[in-house]
């Protein structure tokens, strides 16, 4: 796979970059090593202070990062503001809280003195996809810098002006040589990687299929792995819901990035008694919404990332319909440059069909009828996934239901799903395993030592 910036609003090719030699690879690890070797006696207070920095860089520069972004993956030029942004907070949080999360932790036993004592492993590899290009890469990196890691990242190969630009943001930032590396490389080299001793742990978010190849690989040389994979993510609504709260979240929820979302809104079950008004102006507000140019500030809906993920998902709308769903809107590419899809709804989809059982990744909406919350959480949990889910309730008990009896990693009600640097986030199932985040997250990536002293 060429490592390419391809402009999915024309389809132009921006740039394309040679992929690293092993030579390159090799200087690389070597840096990284000498740089743990320091970085991990740097005082907390230093460290946050060059996290500090690297968050006032984002802010100060955060749309010309935001075109970076909106040029190598076609997000909404205002919604990659927001991502920015959302990297400066992330970073902030960090180096307000990690030594916080991280300081010892005293323990009453037969000990004169017993504690536990957080300390950073060394060389992450993290693995990470191109759809919040700059999100994910620093919701792992703010912690796991804190900690006193250092960072090995292997952007998405269409990413790759956002790869580098994160590099230097910490550069810029004042971190030493060899804290944050970007590694322009190929899938096919990543295994190579992760066996290599000086490669302590390995995250990634991404796909199921990558997800078990990265931890079979990790796990066959006890390695740490933490994996955020793909979601068909839930979103209920009851009778007693805020009505037009929950319909404008809903159409938001599904089509956010594109619906390029691992936490977006994948599939809706309705109760019965408010079903057809909610779908109707469900599918209403989707076929209304302005699909174009993601640089125009009215623009709603942007392109797909990349050619293959646009044909991806027809296929999986076309194999659903055949199947027998009922289409009620969308359903089709947008013919001419770039990338685009019309947004889509489903109705009546088989149990078989790939908008059932697979992970869309498109502005695709499953609709689904259901008599009540106990056949909604039924309906919900039937999936191999289990990210999120989001339930729209003002009845107590139902709500307590739902947080009880959804079987994912995050549940929100009268909310859409998102990550916030101070909740864990991660999901259970084929979603994945570990938690990034909250101070879940920043003691992922540590030796927890047990301290005996008698």
């Amino acid at each position: 796979m060429a490592i390419a910036s391809i402009n999915p609003a024309t389809g132009e090719e921006l740039k394309e970059f040679a992929s690293f030699d092993d030579s390159e690879i090799e200087k690389r690890l070597q840096r990284a090593e000498r740089a743990f070797a320091t970085y991990r006696h740097v005082p907390f207070a230093k460290r946050a202070q060059l996290m500090m920095a690297a968050a006032s860089l984002l802010d100060r520069e955060k749309e010309k990062f935001a075109r970076i972004i909106t040029l190598d993956m076609g997000k909404l030029f205002r919604a990659a503001v927001e991502e920015v942004e959302k990297c400066a907070r992330g970073c902030r949080f960090y180096a307000e809280n990690a030594e916080r999360f991280l300081e010892d932790e005293p323990a009453q036993t037969d000990a004169a003195r017993s504690y536990v004592r957080y300390q950073p492993l060394g060389a992450v590899l993290a693995i990470m996809p191109w759809n919040f290009p700059f999100w994910q890469v620093f919701r792992f990196t703010a912690p796991a810098l804190m900690a006193g890691n250092v960072g090995l990242l292997k952007h998405a190969s269409n990413v790759p002006q956002c790869a580098l630009a994160i590099e230097q943001i910490f550069c810029r930032a004042g971190f030493d040589d060899g804290v944050f590396q970007t590694l322009l490389i190929e899938p096919k080299q990543v295994e190579k990687l992760i066996v290599d001793p000086r490669v302590k742990a390995v995250t990634l978010t991404g796909s199921e299929k990558a997800g078990s190849a990265v931890a079979s690989n990790a796990g066959r040389h006890i390695k740490k792995s933490v994996l955020e994979l793909g979601g068909s993510d839930a979103f209920i609504v009851m009778p007693s819901a805020d009505f037009e709260g929950a319909l404008s979240t809903a159409v938001k929820a599904r089509t956010i990035n594109s619906g390029q979302s691992c936490i977006a809104a994948k599939r809706f079950f309705v109760a019965d008694e408010i079903y057809d008004d909610f779908s109707q102006q469900f599918v209403e507000r989707m076929r209304a919404l302005k699909i174009g140019d993601p640089f125009d500030q009215t623009t709603d809906l942007g392109p797909l990332a990349t050619e293959q993920i646009l044909q991806g998902v027809h296929e999986q709308v076309q194999k659903s319909i055949a199947g027998g769903a009922k289409l009620l809107t969308g359903g089709n590419r947008i013919h001419g440059p770039g990338f685009f899809y019309e947004p889509t709804v489903l109705v009546d989809v088989p149990k078989e069909s790939p908008a059932y059982r697979e992970e869309v990744f498109g502005p695709v909406a499953s609709v689904f009828r259901v008599r009540d919350a106990d056949e909604a959480v039924e309906a919900a949990n039937d999936t191999t996934f289990g990210l999120g889910a989001s339930a729209w309730t003002n009845d107590p008990a139902e709500q307590e239901l739902f947080t009880s009896e959804l079987e994912t990693g995050m549940v929100f009600i009268n909310a859409m799903v998102a990550s916030d640097p101070r909740l864990p986030f991660g999901g259970v199932k084929r979603s994945g395993f570990g938690r990034e985040l909250g101070a879940m997250g920043i003691r992922e990536f540590t030796n927890t030592k047990t301290i005996w002293i008698s």
